[in-house]
């Protein structure tokens, strides 16, 4: 049995708000996290597609989510509404922001001032620099799994590295 105060594994999950497609990712998340618990860390990397014109300010919004301590929570709430995103746009990240319970006006201040733009644009730099090209894509134990053309069979790859990390 693994030693329980060990460092988590690191999923780092390549992830764009106005995707239909990490909408449907969450279930495999929601899984995983119920699996492994705190032995499986979601890191939130962020890479949002040009074709989706709302992406970028999304991307904005979670980092400010991140830095109010309630980043998931956050992600989850946009991306099971990415329609509502579509059709309102900024507006609508903060009016999540403030369903939350956030500081919806410093959400506001976020996506004027640009304070995550440097963190998102380093993401995406990242992410085109080791192959990512679509999302929902996932790097653990230094292996890329592409979900952008396919999630199926994704989260028991997940599984099955976090198990070999984990057990050392």
């Amino acid at each position: 049995m693994s030693d329980s105060s060990a460092a988590p594994v690191v999923l780092d999950v390549w992830c764009e708000l106005q995707c239909t497609d990490c909408r449907t990712a969450l279930s495999d998340l929601r899984a995983l996290r119920a699996r492994f618990g705190d032995r499986l860390e979601f890191r939130l990397r962020h890479f949002p597609l040009e074709k989706h014109k709302h992406a970028f300010a999304a991307a904005q919004a979670a980092e400010e989510a991140l830095a109010q301590g309630r980043g998931w929570e956050y992600v989850e709430a946009v991306l099971t509404r990415v329609e509502e995103l579509d059709r309102e746009g900024e507006p609508f990240l903060v009016r999540v922001a403030r369903e939350l319970g956030l500081d919806a006006e410093e959400f506001d201040t976020a996506l004027i001032d640009g304070r995550h733009i440097l963190i998102v644009d380093a993401d995406q730099a990242e992410g085109k620099a080791i192959g990512v090209s679509g999302t929902p894509t996932y790097v653990i134990g230094g292996e890329r799994l592409d979900g952008g053309r396919s999630q199926e069979g994704l989260r028991e790859r997940v599984e099955e590295i976090t198990g070999r990390l984990l057990a050392g």
